[in-house]
């Protein structure tokens, strides 16, 4: 057995013991796609002594490529939306924009998504095309559809598949509008995070269909979605667990935060609910419901660490801080972005405080809701 083929079975073997992939049709699937294919232009390995932000570049040949491939691990494949490995030598300080998601979260979104033979689907975000090509090992090329919004990374996928011999309808375009020209499909499934289910994916699913996506939110906290469409053009449905996260749409990024506002206005006063609360994802989750356009950073000012939420649309912001044994906020602007936090945080609690798998997704012509 070559390495490539030893470390492809040892992943194969990793995912079925996790319980990520679970059904024959999808181990026959995983298994006639080799990930390294995907990842021929390289990718992007964390530097070593630097935040989240610092970068190099690992390409074919180099000391653990082919090891990399085959890691149970998302792989970025671009940054700053235009720079790939081959351009880089040395470091890079810039945000991940494109990867390749980890193996295991692919195929089971793939077995979450339940499909059956003939099945025909959209993948929204073909990325390196790894999964694209596993969708198409199980349901054949011809009932696959998979759009990407970025034209360089969807030339390299197109690239990557015609050279396994394999054709699915590919387009380049917002995905968020969907492909209306293949509709209806069986199944939508999503490899890039939403704040909230486009109308245009429930109007081109058929009634009964499923939609497979992350629903996100700026204060970082997001979960897998399955949703059933429904004869009215509705569609609802649990959220699955697992802590899942995808990088935003494009289009559904939050903007640039700017200038901050003096943190020293506004109206000060103590508060039942702490900064811890955004520490935790399911309460982190429940608090960016109450305010979805906010963004959090953590700042140090007057000695003392400081969460501050800021809607940059409203201008409203929140400072929340400890004082010895008790939290102190000070917000301002039209919106009281802690009051709404403390609201629905409350609201949670009385509740049972129930976990994300109970939570229930409802996307109408109006927009969505998540209830518990």
């Amino acid at each position: 057995m070559t390495d490539q083929a030893q470390l492809h079975q040892q992943l194969l073997d990793r995912m079925t013991a996790n319980g990520s992939l679970r059904t024959e049709p999808w181990k026959r699937a995983a298994a006639a796609v080799p990930r390294h294919e995907f990842l021929r232009g390289g990718f992007f390995r964390r530097a070593v002594g630097t935040d989240f932000t610092g970068w190099e570049s690992v390409r074919e040949g180099d000391a653990g490529w082919l090891e990399g491939c085959y890691a149970d691990e998302s792989l970025v494949t671009q940054i700053a939306a235009t720079i790939v490995p081959e351009d880089i030598r040395g470091r890079i300080l810039r945000e991940p924009t494109s990867s390749s998601t980890l193996p295991s979260l692919v195929l089971r979104m793939l077995e979450d998504l339940q499909v059956e033979d003939g099945h025909r689907v959209l993948e929204i975000g073909t990325g390196t095309g790894y999964s694209t090509a596993v969708l198409c090992a199980r349901l054949g090329a011809g009932n696959v559809t998979s759009i990407e919004y970025d034209s360089r990374v969807a030339s390299r996928a197109r690239a990557a598949l015609g050279h396994l011999g394999t054709y699915p309808d590919l387009v380049t375009g917002d995905g968020l509008v969907g492909h209306c020209a293949g509709a209806p499909y069986d199944r939508v499934i999503a490899t890039c995070g939403v704040r909230a289910v486009p109308p245009a994916w429930v109007e081109q699913t058929r009634t009964g269909g499923l939609i497979l996506a992350t629903i996100c939110g700026w204060l970082g906290s997001s979960e897998l979605a399955r949703l059933t469409v429904h004869k009215d053009g509705t569609a609802s449905g649990p959220l699955l667990g697992g802590a899942v996260s995808f990088m935003l749409a494009r289009p559904h990024q939050p903007p640039p935060l700017g200038l901050l506002p003096d943190l020293d206005e506004g109206k000060e006063r103590e508060t039942g609910t702490g900064a811890d609360v955004l520490n935790n994802w399911t309460s982190r989750f429940v608090a960016q419901l109450a305010v979805p356009g906010a963004q959090r950073l953590t700042i140090q000012r007057n000695g003392r660490s400081e969460d501050v939420l800021v809607d940059v649309e409203t201008g409203s912001w929140a400072a929340v801080y400890q004082d010895g044994g008790r939290w102190v906020v000070r917000q301002d602007g039209p919106e009281a972005l802690w009051d709404h936090v403390e609201e629905q945080f409350g609201r949670w609690c009385a509740a049972g405080a129930p976990t994300l798998e109970e939570f229930t997704v409802t996307v109408t012509p109006e927009g969505q809701t998540i209830s518990w």
